[in-house]
């Protein structure tokens, strides 16, 4: 389904010039698979790479080097098309923390808005985002503008026109990160039946306990490299690195305080 071989991202370090050299690494070969109807969760410290390695795979933002198949599409990233680029994001649907709806539209027309650039008709585009809207709990709110929702019901009408777009994987970036608990699980909810309709799904997260109940493989990202992948199970209960160790007591350490 989706396959990420050697990915390198860099970005130009703060103060430097254009052409200077300088530079900040943010992937470094990064590796890693999600097969079809799997879900998968990118676990990791702030600042390890996580969202950029989802805007990669996306096309949002540019790596320098590797390879991404999707599918039986194969991109080498150093000389990805115009049209390369289009396949990718066609067939990937990403759904944002800070949910990037437009303002001046409403929840519909937000959901319209990707099944319009794909040459819909309006009425047929129309009839499908309410269908999904429906499907998130969000077609009372169908004409209301971003302004008079929460956050998490605009993350609900995010994930709506990610699901409308029948993408061939959903990439979720810390989808519940911007919210309070109550509002978050708003959203969890939405993906938990996502989960059960076994759609494919890669999801950065800081929701570890969420990211244990629902994902089949995990994944720990750490200053930009892929440091342990395993099935669920193995991985929180038998890890194999020692900084993946480090990271899973640091975990159960915080939240045991949290719930003394």
């Amino acid at each position: 389904m989706l396959k990420v071989e050697n990915l390198y991202k860099s970005f130009a370090a703060a103060g430097s010039r254009h052409g200077s050299g300088t530079a900040l690494s943010v992937l470094r070969g990064v590796d890693l698979e999600v097969a079809q109807g799997e879900v998968v969760s990118i676990l990791g410290p702030s600042g390890a790479g996580k969202s950029t390695l989802l805007r990669c795979i996306n096309f949002l933002e540019r790596a320098e080097k590797g390879t991404i198949l999707l599918e039986d599409y194969s991109v080498d990233v150093r000389s990805a098309s115009k049209q390369d680029i289009l396949y990718m994001r066609r067939h990937t649907a990403m759904v944002f923390q800070s949910y990037n709806l437009f303002q001046n539209r409403t929840a519909l027309e937000n959901v319209m808005e990707g099944l319009l650039i794909r040459k819909l008709p309006p009425k047929e585009a129309a009839d499908k985002s309410r269908y999904f809207l429906d499907k998130v709990g969000m077609l009372e709110k169908a004409d209301e503008y971003p302004a008079r929702l929460s956050g998490g019901q605009q993350q609900r009408v995010g994930i709506a026109r990610a699901l409308a777009l029948n993408p061939s994987i959903i990439l979720l970036d810390e989808p519940t990160s911007a919210l309070d608990p109550e509002l978050a699980g708003e959203v969890l909810k939405v993906i938990r039946d996502m989960v059960q309709a076994r759609m494919t799904m890669l999801i950065v997260t800081h929701e570890i306990d969420f990211g244990r109940e629902i994902s089949d493989r995990v994944y720990l990202l750490d200053d930009g490299g892929m440091v342990e992948s395993n099935t669920t199970d193995e991985f929180f209960n038998n890890p194999q690195k020692e900084r993946t160790i480090r990271f899973l007591e640091r975990y159960t350490q915080s939240f045991t305080q949290r719930h003394k």
